[in-house]
């Protein structure tokens, strides 16, 4: 082959330094953006908070008024997540009152007097009835859930044992046996497997190990060291006052027909306990009242406290979408620097000085670009979405990152990070940015549904449903077909598996 030079010409898409900054804040979340900001506030010389502005001034606008340019506001992340327990009950939660938290105190106080007896510390708040405990004056836990610990179940365990008797080959065993327990509560080696772990000149029988796990599993949470659920709920209900209504019958289920209650064979439970259905109701219900997994009532993992970027409320008739302005400070050129750039003369000392003054431009004009980015698109959202807020999740429209990309005239890739890890506030709670896009379902008139409202939907018929008699999927879907909405029962199945429903036979109840 001959070589030869040749010319060609060409265009190529370059990311400049500044557009990859752009994009890389655009899809952090505001956890993750305020600890961006920080970093530039410490590398960069040119940039300060903003003391006299720590929030941008967003204009309430309604869904039909064109954008308005955000000013530079950054937004924090929320998540709402709800946890629930699949075999004994559901934990109420408990709601804080303050309507008689301000005691009257007298102007003046006599010399010998103390200030708890005029003011009752601990009394400040009421959780379904009225509770007193200490408090300090910090209210800053104060919606922490007081039934956690911050010790972690080990350390728990192990408190207890130093207060405990033991010999030193006990406390070694007691040791051993702390250190299998799991998070739940349960232990995860059998004493057979233990008894391997110890030096054979030791000579620990399996009694000896007997005697310690008996000795903790009358630790603090009641069920603590237990091996299996049975074991766990006779150990709790071992903790019960004797004159508990129910509780012989319900020891005596719990210890020979346990598997039929897991079956929910009602039928066989009446006749082999010999008891009628509202008495066994009773029983069933004294079981729910234990835990499960006794371990989890004791942790170390404290809340985490989440703040939505993005608030949406309704203000006469018309929909308002706003950002968070107190979800990260604001920040700014700092005037000292930027006024001694331009007073001095050109030299080469001052270089460093621009680049940074530069960099800093570059940062703040892209925190602009991230926020008028992220109102575009929760504006557009709610726009889109405006039957869902009206009339809640029954009446999602079906919406793609197209559908969303067409409107605000930006790439799928654009809107698929400006809504990942974002949150939105609403009157019907926070939802990630993520949760208003879904699949759809086609309806027998032609049209089209939200596979979000058909999870609704389907929720809602199994809320209403007769508990003796629980709705099969076959059936839900043809109520279903009755609305128009064609859902095969696979489909329904899946629907109802990703909303953690059991099947029809595992919802069926007595009463």
């Amino acid at each position: 082959m001959k070589q030869s030079l040749q010319l060609r010409l060409g265009q190529q898409l370059t990311m400049t330094p500044q557009l990859q900054q752009a994009i890389r804040l655009l899809q952090l979340s505001s956890l993750d953006l305020q600890q961006e900001i920080q970093e530039a506030l410490d590398s960069n010389v040119m940039l300060e908070v903003d003391e006299n502005n720590p929030g941008p001034d967003t204009d309430n606008q309604s869904l039909e008024d064109p954008p308005q340019q955000a000013d530079s506001e950054s937004v924090n992340t929320a998540n709402d997540s709800a946890t629930g327990d699949d075999f004994i009950a559901e934990a109420n939660t408990e709601q804080v009152d303050f309507e008689n938290t301000h005691n009257n105190i007298p102007d003046e106080l006599s010399t010998d007097s103390s200030w708890d007896d005029v003011y009752d510390s601990g009394s400040h708040y009421t959780a379904g009835q009225s509770s007193t405990s200490s408090w300090n004056g910090d209210n800053s836990n104060l919606f922490e859930n007081n039934g956690k610990t911050e010790d972690s179940l080990r350390e728990h365990l192990l408190w207890q044992m130093e207060m405990t008797p033991f010999s030193d080959t006990d406390r070694e065993i007691a040791n051993a046996i702390i250190d299998t327990i799991d998070e739940a509560g349960y232990l995860t080696q059998s004493l057979e497997e233990l008894i391997d772990s110890f030096p054979a000149e030791q000579g620990i029988e399996l009694d000896e190990l007997e005697a310690v796990l008996h000795q903790i599993q009358n630790y603090d949470p009641p069920g603590v060291g237990a091996r299996d659920l049975q074991e766990n709920l006779l150990l709790q209900l071992k903790t019960l006052d004797a004159e508990t209504p129910w509780l012989q019958e319900t020891k005596i289920l719990v210890s020979r027909h346990l598997k039929l209650l897991a079956n929910r064979d009602f039928a066989t439970l009446k006749r082999r306990m010999k008891l009628d259905e509202n008495r066994l109701g009773q029983v069933i219900s004294l079981i729910k009242s234990l835990s499960p997994r006794p371990g989890s009532h004791i942790s170390d993992d404290r809340p985490h406290y989440i703040t939505p970027d993005v608030y949406v409320r309704k203000i006469k008739g018309d929909w308002y979408c706003e950002l968070n302005p107190d979800s990260a400070p604001t920040i700014k050129i700092n005037e000292q620097y930027l006024k001694l750039i331009k007073d001095a003369k050109k030299n080469s000392d001052m270089n460093s000085i621009k680049e940074h003054l530069q960099e800093a431009r570059w940062f703040i004009k892209s925190l602009q670009s991230r926020n008028e980015t992220l109102l575009k698109v929760a504006r557009c959202i709610v726009n889109f979405q405006k039957d869902f807020f009206e009339y809640g999740e029954e009446h999602m429209r079906a919406l793609v990152l197209a559908d969303v990309a067409e409107v605000v005239e930006m790439h799928e890739s654009t809107i698929s990070r400006v809504t990942t890890q974002k949150y939105m506030h609403t009157p019907r709670g926070i939802f990630e940015l993520k949760y208003f896009f879904s699949s759809h379902v086609n309806t027998t008139t032609g049209g089209e549904a939200s596979a979000t409202a058909i999870r609704a939907i389907i929720k809602k018929f199994i809320g209403l449903e007769n508990s003796k008699k629980p709705l099969s999927d076959n059936k839900i879907s043809t109520m279903l077909a009755e609305q128009n909405y064609k859902v095969a029962r696979r489909t329904v199945a899946k629907y109802r598996e990703s909303m953690s429903i059991p099947p029809s036979n595992e919802r069926k109840n007595i009463a």
